[in-house]
């Protein structure tokens, strides 16, 4: 099996971008927020049990997701989040181990998983931790920026994300990203060299 480097980070710290990054450097990617949309799009795999769990109201008229509705759900109950976890992560697990297969030709891979400090099934998949890292002020005016959240919406989900120091613990490779997209590819450029020495995982 190949390296697998697990990247994380909270909302709002660039982990797409510096994914994008490793991509251009020809490094497998696997993101599993792109797995959980295709599994919550009309007619996807998830959306049968979180009919069952949630009910009609959760779905659009379209019978996708209605992410706004969800997020707004399991940010004020605990229960609810469990049950939408128990649902999605086994599928994405599936699915993201049925892509580790399929990337084997490649250098080395990197699997983006936001939830990754609190998911050791998924840690036990990856051989190396890379943490995307930058101030809480950064991350309220990136998500801000980009969508239709408010400061205020962000600083909850912040605060409901492992904390900033549990993170960067956990991590055997650190980015960080408050300097611009020029500093950013150079540390994407440093770590690929180094992932690119470590063929196979052990």
């Amino acid at each position: 099996m190949r390296l697998c480097i697990g990247l994380t980070g909270g909302i709002g710290c660039g982990k797409s971008t510096v994914a994008n990054l490793f991509a251009e450097h020809g490094a497998g990617i696997i993101d599993t927020d792109t797995i959980s949309h295709h599994l919550t799009q009309s007619g996807g795999a998830a959306n049968a049990a979180i009919r069952a769990a949630f009910g009609e109201d959760y779905l659009t008229a379209g019978g996708a997701l209605d992410r706004a509705k969800m997020r707004r759900l399991i940010f004020s109950d605990a229960i609810a989040k469990q049950r939408l976890e128990h649902i999605l992560h086994p599928l994405i697990l599936e699915q993201a181990k049925a892509q580790l297969q399929q990337l084997q030709d490649k250098p080395y891979i990197i699997i983006v998983v936001p939830l990754l400090p609190e998911s050791p099934t998924f840690r036990q998949l990856v051989q190396r931790v890379l943490v995307v890292d930058c101030g809480a002020d950064t991350q309220v005016a990136r998500v801000t920026a980009r969508s239709r959240m408010t400061a205020a919406e962000v600083r909850a989900i912040i605060a409901q994300q492992t904390p900033r120091a549990a993170r960067l613990k956990l991590a055997d490779d650190v980015i960080h990203n408050e300097s611009g997209l020029d500093n950013l590819a150079g540390q994407v450029d440093t770590l690929h060299r180094h992932y690119a020495k470590i063929p196979y995982s052990h």
